[in-house]
């Protein structure tokens, strides 16, 4: 692996945690919208990822004599956006304006303390991913100073 596929996989990485924490904050936003039906009520979503392998990008590359590089990861990739098939909530509130004929309302399968907890581990990662893309980048300014007396 060249040091400049260092900034491609943190990139992906970047892109997918971005991705990651705009859909917690779409499922926090929705967290108490009330629906009469259970087919209109917001469900959470969650995005689901996979390893970009270094073989797929580079089929005809081999390995440098230290290690093979064959299943070495080369990013991270959105497969799609899958939403929670975790059971609504279900209030009985005949009053409020969005209650069936039952007076219930259903509410969001939303579990708003797993949702902070998904969007500091995602801010973390994104954080992460910055952290490496700034070393990498001293490293490739301090192998150009080499030469230099």
């Amino acid at each position: 692996m060249s040091l400049g596929n260092i900034f491609d996989i943190a990139g992906s990485g970047m892109t997918a945690q971005s991705l990651r924490l705009n859909t917690t904050a779409s499922n926090i936003a929705n967290a108490e919208t009330a629906s009469s039906s259970t087919d209109t009520t917001y469900r959470a979503r969650k995005p689901v990822f996979a390893a970009i392998q270094q073989a797929m990008l580079n089929p005809d590359q081999q390995g440098f004599g230290i290690g093979s590089e064959e299943g070495a990861g080369a990013g991270v990739r959105v497969e799609g956006i899958v939403e929670s098939d975790a059971e609504l909530q279900m209030r009985y509130e005949p009053n409020h304006p969005a209650a069936n004929e039952e007076g219930y309302v259903y509410y969001p399968n939303v579990n708003v303390v797993e949702e902070m907890a998904d969007m500091m581990s995602s801010s973390r990662s994104f954080q992460m991913n910055v952290d490496v893309m700034n070393t990498a980048k001293s490293m490739m300014q301090r192998i150009l100073t080499l030469g230099q007396q």
